[in-house]
């Protein structure tokens, strides 16, 4: 029979727009033992995680917890539940993941009209709104961070415009969250998902979300509990079904009703085999929620006092997200984002000094991600491996449009350090290099140092 190893990854330096590396602290957290899903020191837990929440969004909103899976789920959680089939949805697209938001409300059955920018930059407010005002729609979705290209979207003014409108916005903030400022409440956003891999250096596996009364109605409207969840229905006084309580289904014609088991013999009951019952009416609507693990209306009371059953929640990760998120806190969101331009700044000069030229806009860089453009006649897979493989440090490629074009490197959470831009900084210098390039040697490290002893770590 064949043998396995122990389990040993190799450490490594991660700087990739996500995953990046984990806390110790968080990993530390994740060992802690595990507890039952209604245990009140547990559900004391939950509370908390959404108080921590609250402040991170920068909400006052009610409903602030994660839904459980990776960061597309706590997407698809919020569309699914903001949209129903035949509804208008506006996605202003900027990067690949303005592509996924229209997949996504496509498959839900959404009117989806959209506009776009050219990879690298991102849409000027008024042109949004202008867009808002011609197709009128119910719902604008739209990225907030676009990793695949390093660009940053303006938000205040469009969040504004929609609530003057009536028209919900819900933002893909999976890249931002606790790296660079998102305002949910000033910027007056319906509904934010944020990513737990990235920028809160936890492992993928939870979906932060908040969203605010006005998404919440929509929910509501259509809000669907299971029926085995349902309690029994109160027969009334005539025999009718209680006020407000489903009427048991009678037997369709040719099924007749088994009587009770305690009143069968022996042989009756050793002849009760299950009879098949043909499709019930459908109970659902045509704008109930289509999905019941991402389910809005259904999650908010696993998460509410009520604590209504939905899914068993995943222990360890709620601790390593709720670890995560205080050590933000801890730090301090305004020092965080200090901490995340500092390195960036380090970063730059340091690529800018040893002749790289950076992609895109500067003036809608996002703070947590360098866009590279790989050097003509530079085999940029190659570049990859070999600082992979003699360094143990990941950047990242790129795909679609710029697949082979750029090489993209994060500065997120955990892995945004002096010590981790220094080492990159050396070992891309020396990979470069060894590929043939020309530059001059240690002007790269030499530059980010500059801006390190102007500044605080």
């Amino acid at each position: 029979m064949k043998r396995y190893a122990d389990l040993s990854p190799t450490p490594r330096t991660i700087m990739t727009p996500g995953p990046v590396e984990a806390d110790p602290r968080v990993l530390r957290a994740m060992s802690h033992t595990i507890l039952g899903q209604f245990d009140p020191e547990f559900t004391a837990i939950m509370n908390e995680t959404m108080e921590m929440l609250r402040e991170l969004f920068r909400t006052d909103n009610r409903w602030a917890y994660p839904v459980d899976g990776t960061s597309r789920s706590g997407l698809e959680a919020v569309l699914t539940g903001l949209i129903e089939p035949g509804d208008r949805v506006l996605v202003p697209i900027f990067g690949r993941f303005g592509h996924l938001l229209t997949e996504l409300s496509q498959r839900l059955g959404a009117e989806v009209y959209t506009i776009e920018k050219p990879w690298g930059e991102v849409f000027e407010p008024q042109e949004v709104i202008e867009a808002i005002d011609a197709c009128r729609p119910d719902l604008v979705a739209i990225v907030h961070g676009e990793t695949s290209t390093g660009r940053v979207q303006p938000l205040e003014a469009i969040g504004k415009a929609c609530r003057e409108r009536g028209i919900l916005i819900a933002v893909d903030a999976v890249a931002t969250l606790g790296g660079v400022p998102v305002e949910t409440d000033a910027w007056c956003l319906d509904a934010v998902v944020g990513g737990a891999q990235k920028c809160l250096s936890v492992p993928s596996g939870m979906a932060p979300i908040t969203y605010n009364e006005r998404a919440e109605a929509k929910l509501l409207r259509r809000k669907r509990v299971e029926r085995g969840l349902q309690p029994p229905a109160e027969p009334a006084a005539d025999g009718a079904a209680a006020s407000g309580s489903a009427a048991p289904a009678a037997a369709p014609a040719g099924l007749a009703a088994l009587p009770a088991v305690g009143s069968l013999s022996p042989a009756a009951l050793a002849s009760a085999a299950p009879r098949l019952q043909p499709p019930a009416a459908s109970e659902l609507g045509g704008s109930v929620i289509r999905s019941n693990y991402l389910d809005l209306s259904q999650l908010q009371d696993y998460w509410s006092p009520a604590r209504l059953n939905h899914h068993t929640e995943m222990t360890s990760m709620l601790y390593a997200l709720r670890e995560g998120v205080r050590i933000v806190l801890e730090e301090g969101l305004e020092e965080r984002f200090a901490r995340h331009r500092l390195h960036e700044s380090a970063l730059v000069a340091g690529l800018e000094a040893m002749g790289q030229r950076l992609y895109g806009n500067p003036a809608c860089k996002l703070a947590v991600v360098a866009c590279v453009e790989i050097p003509e006649g530079i085999d940029g897979e190659s570049v990859r491996s070999m600082l992979l493989e003699q360094f143990g440090i990941e950047i990242a490629s790129s795909f679609g449009p710029l697949k082979g074009r750029i090489w993209r490197i994060g500065t997120m959470g955990y892995s945004c350090s002096k010590r981790n831009v220094l080492l990159l900084l050396g070992a891309l210098e020396a990979v470069l290099l060894r590929h043939g390039a020309e530059l001059k040697a240690g002007a790269a490290v030499q530059a980010a140092l500059d801006i390190y002893e102007g500044g605080s770590v």
